[in-house]
Formats: C-alpha cells, sequence, structure tokens
C-alpha cells in the first residue's frame, strides 16, 4: 500500500502528553508497515493560544521518538484556500450566516434538553429577512458560519470500531467559521486531508461525531473518503488526558530517563489483546502492529506502570540500543544492566567500578583478612567463587554476615549486580585498597 498516507496534525497550544503522542505513534507506525508516507500537519489554526515553543517541543518529541516525515504544512498558510473553499460553498448554500449569540445559543440549547430533545440548532437563520439581518448588523453583530447537513444517513467502516452509522437529521449544523472570522477545527481538516491526498485518519474516539459530520464535508468539496480509525481514549487521574489539563508530557517523561522505545512500545500495545513486551527498533514494532486487537473500553494509562515497563526495557536492553550514548563497553554494560533502572544509572556503576570511591568497612577483621587471599591477577569467572571459599573459611563468616561487608567495602552501596561480576571490574589493586579501608 505505497499509496497509503497519514498524517498527525497536533495544535501547537500545549506540550504533547501522552494521549495525543499515542495517536502519533500509531500513524507512524501504520505508514511503516505499509511502505506509506507520514505528513506532519501544525494545525494553529488558533492564533492566541499557538505558540512557536510549543511547536518547536512537539517537533523536538517527534525526532526524538524516531519519527521522521516525508512532508508537512501548515494551517495558518492556507487561509486563502479555506476562504476559496468556504466562498464556493456560501455560493452553493452548503456554508450559512447565523446572528445568534453566544448566550441566545445557550438558551436554546437548556429549552430543547428541558423538553428532552436533542439540543439540534434549528437554522433559525435561514429563515432571516433581509431586514432583520441588517437589523443585526446595525447593532454590530457580526456572524459566526455553520456548514449546512444534507438529511440522511452517514456510515463508514472503522478500522477500529467497525460499522458507523449515524441519521444527518440528528446532528446539528457544525459552526465553522467564528465570529471574528477564525476557522475551526472541522472545514480546514477535511480540506487539508483532501488536498494532500491523506488516505486513512487515525485519531480519538472524540471525533467520531465529527467524522459524520465531516464525511458530508469530504462530498461537498469532492475529496475522496479517507478510512478512519477512531482509537479508545487513554484515561488518566484526572480522567479524559488533556494537554489543558496538565497530563504527564512526554517531556517529563524524557527527562526522568524514560526511554523513547518504551514509551512507543508501551502506547502502541496498551489497551490491545496483546501484552506489553519491550520492542528496541521501530520497524518490528511497526510490523506487529494490528488495529483489530484494540478494545473498545478506555484504557488507563498509568505513569507508574510505564516508569514499571521502562525499568524492564533497560535492563533487557542490548548494547547496540546504547552504545552510542554511554562510555561503557559491551562486557560492562551486559554486567551491570541488570541493576539499572534508567540508562544514566550506568554511569554510576562506571564510577563505583572504574573511579574513586571511599569504603565503608562494617567488619574490618573480615575486610583485611578478604584483602590478604585476594589471588593475583588475571582474573576469571572462577575467581570469586574461589576466593569467597577462602574467605569463609578462613572467617568463619557465610550469609549475609559474610556478603554484605563485602559488598559495603567494595562498592559503598547496600545493593548492586552480583560481586562476582563487579570484581573483576573493579580490578585487584582497586579491590585491596577499598578492602584495606583505603579510598581508591
Amino acid at each position: 500500500m505505497s499509496d497509503l498516507k497519514v498524517r498527525f496534525a497536533p495544535s501547537p497550544t500545549g506540550y504533547m502528553h501522552i494521549g495525543n503522542t499515542r495517536t502519533a505513534v500509531f500513524n507512524w507506525l501504520l505508514a511503516k508497515k505499509l511502505g506509506g508516507k507520514f505528513m506532519l500537519r501544525i494545525d494553529d489554526t488558533d492564533v492566541l493560544r499557538s505558540k512557536k515553543e510549543y511547536e518547536d517541543a512537539l517537533r523536538d518529541i517527534l525526532v526524538w521518538l524516531g519519527f521522521n516525515w516525508d512532508e508537512e504544512a501548515r494551517q495558518s498558510a492556507r487561509m486563502a484556500r479555506y476562504d476559496e473553499v468556504v466562498a464556493r460553498l456560501k455560493a452553493e448554500g452548503r456554508v450559512y450566516a447565523c446572528y445568534e449569540t453566544a448566550e441566545e445559543l445557550e438558551v436554546m440549547r437548556k429549552k430543547l434538553m428541558t423538553k428532552g430533545l436533542p439540543p439540534i440548532y434549528d437554522r433559525g437563520a435561514l429563515k432571516l429577512t433581509a431586514e432583520q439581518i441588517s437589523a443585526y448588523e446595525a447593532e454590530g453583530r457580526k456572524p459566526h458560519y455553520r456548514f449546512k447537513l444534507i438529511p440522511g444517513n452517514i456510515d463508514w467502516d472503522d478500522l477500529v470500531r467497525g460499522h458507523c452509522h449515524y441519521d444527518a437529521a440528528n446532528l446539528a449544523d457544525p459552526v465553522i467559521i467564528r465570529e471574528d472570522g477564525s476557522y475551526l477545527y472541522h472545514l480546514p481538516s477535511v480540506i487539508d486531508d483532501a488536498d494532500f491526498g491523506i488516505t486513512h485518519i487515525i485519531r480519538g474516539e472524540d471525533h467520531v461525531t465529527n467524522t459524520a459530520a465531516q464525511i458530508q464535508m469530504f462530498e461537498a468539496v469532492d475529496g475522496k473518503i479517507p478510512t478512519f480509525a477512531h482509537l479508545p481514549l487513554l484515561t488518566g487521574k484526572e480522567g479524559k488526558l488533556s494537554k489543558r489539563l496538565g497530563s504527564l508530557g512526554v517531556r517529563e517523561l524524557r527527562a526522568e530517563g524514560v526511554e523513547a522505545m518504551a514509551i512507543c512500545s508501551f502506547l502502541a500495545k496498551l489497551g490491545t489483546s496483546e501484552a506489553i513486551e519491550p520492542f528496541y527498533d521501530l520497524e518490528t514494532l511497526a510490523q506487529s502492529l494490528d488495529l483489530t486487537k484494540l478494545g473498545r473500553s478506555q484504557p488507563k494509562f498509568d505513569e507508574e506502570e510505564l516508569k514499571t515497563f521502562n525499568t524492564r526495557f533497560v535492563r533487557n536492553m542490548p548494547y547496540d540500543a546504547v552504545k552510542g550514548r554511554i562510555k561503557s563497553d559491551e562486557a560492562f554494560w551486559n554486567a551491570v544492566r541488570g541493576n539499572l533502572n534508567v540508562v544514566d544509572d550506568v554511569n554510576e556503576w562506571e564510577q563505583i567500578c572504574h573511579q574513586t570511591v571511599k569504603p565503608v568497612i562494617e567488619d574490618k577483621a573480615l575486610t583485611d583478612v578478604a584483602a590478604e587471599l585476594l589471588p593475583p591477577e588475571p582474573w576469571n569467572s572462577e575467581t570469586f567463587n574461589a576466593w569467597l571459599a577462602e574467605v569463609k573459611a578462613q572467617s568463619g563468616k557465610k550469609g549475609k554476615e559474610l556478603f554484605h561487608p563485602l559488598r559495603k567495602a567494595l562498592t559503598a552501596q547496600e545493593n548492586g549486580p552480583e560481586l562476582k561480576t563487579l570484581l573483576p571490574l573493579i580490578g585487584r589493586d582497586r579491590a585491596y585498597k577499598r578492602l584495606k579501608g583505603i579510598e581508591a
């Protein structure tokens, strides 16, 4: 499906949170799996809240996640195109002016709900006379504009939700242009998707009703209707994840040492029938993508679960995945990774094994004996066990009374990788001095 084309269309009105990152993950993986194209579209029609710092941050996160894009566009540069299409739709009667104030619309909505009716706009604006319109304009009212839906069934087969059906008579004509002349999301998105040849739209299920109206918009602009996939929304501690509610951002996770591939692995399988397992490259993860395995219920995103998963991810991480980021060689990485929570923790063990450490002596008689029994180098995998057997025999110590004082003297730590792994990395000279209580 080399003609497949998806888009990730964030609004730069806040930092990327886990919810919209998940949307990016699914779009990028689908394009990768099927050999299609991934487009980045900056939906910056909200001039007041859109900020360059947010756009720069989201681009940085996409690159960090490993997502390249084949094409990009920004809506603020396409206003003339939207105006051109709207002018035609006005002439065709599909876009019409409305003069109700927000307060008046709210009163109408409440009256309908009180009667047990759906709060659907009554198209009162279409009944206004020229005199009424002149009167509104004379008092300073500026119109907002709606897209007129045509009565009838709206159907599509969703890759996640299955067959979807709406009756246009039960939908309100969506507002597409505000009183100040700025565009809302609906129509510009459709125009862009049609113009740029988007074949598949993967987004949150909060857009399902939008999709019903937008299908008619695609038809109105003579665009090909894409295939839709609506992902169940992630929930967090405050409910629906939202950048406005201060949900956990990817920037914060990155700063805390959570790996990009851990995030991608976790989000790609969260809410599916598959186990959440570590993937160490995007190509392999993409080939595993199967939208039919997504459940319909809203999965809960738990920050602590992700961090626990990240620990498992790091402790099984192959050296090839980190060799450009750390100073350690493969042998050292493999020796200590089982005790790391984040990759940068390797630096602590580099310090312990190769730099100066102030030893903690808990049992001087034991560590003195242990120091004198250290065999000459070179050491191999059998050295530690042979040395420990002699220390045990000479000191009469065993179990924690034996191991703990040795660990504290050699590493100054309560826990860590097995001493049989660390001892050759520390080396005889440094080990001897530390066992004797000398900083080394």
